[in-house]
């Protein structure tokens, strides 16, 4: 099985505004980091190439981060041990603070690309069932076998 993963951020600025620009800019430098950092297997994107123009949600200011990875260690390898990192220690620049979790990580067959609706719905469940499973942080972590083990 392969991790896949939701991220959402809530944009203190519309995506042209000067305050942002720093971390426009840099989307796709940091995407071709993840699409060639080990591990990495697929990524939502729109034509543009990323996936800022992707509305999930009713706010528009919220932007989503879909993509799978091999493992749990590939994809916080890629977030922690890489440029990456220098744009999640500068998050609050950028983006509201999220009560509610902001994130969720699921495993999905080798063969499936998980779409937005699904994606969505797993983030929704984290938030309303805590971790399982089925939908999970960093946190609680879970392993493909216990997925399955789980029967969800």
């Amino acid at each position: 099985m392969h991790l896949a993963q939701l991220n959402i951020a809530k944009a203190k600025y519309s995506l042209e505004a000067p305050e942002i620009k720093e971390f426009v800019d840099n989307l796709e430098p940091v995407n071709n980091l993840a699409e060639s950092s080990e591990g990495f297997i697929w990524r939502l994107k729109d034509e543009d190439g990323d996936a800022t123009s992707i509305q999930a949600f009713s706010d528009p200011d919220i932007i989503v981060n879909m993509s799978v990875w091999s493992s749990t260690d590939a994809l916080k390898n890629f977030m922690f041990r890489t440029h990456h990192r220098n744009f999640l220690r500068r998050k609050k620049e950028w983006f509201h603070n999220i009560s509610e979790d902001s994130y969720v990580l699921w495993w999905v067959p080798v063969d499936h690309v998980p779409t937005i609706e699904e994606a969505v719905e797993k983030l929704d469940f984290l938030r309303s069932n805590g971790d399982t499973p089925y939908a999970f942080t960093f946190k609680s972590n879970f392993s493909a076998s216990e997925f399955i083990e789980s029967n969800f």
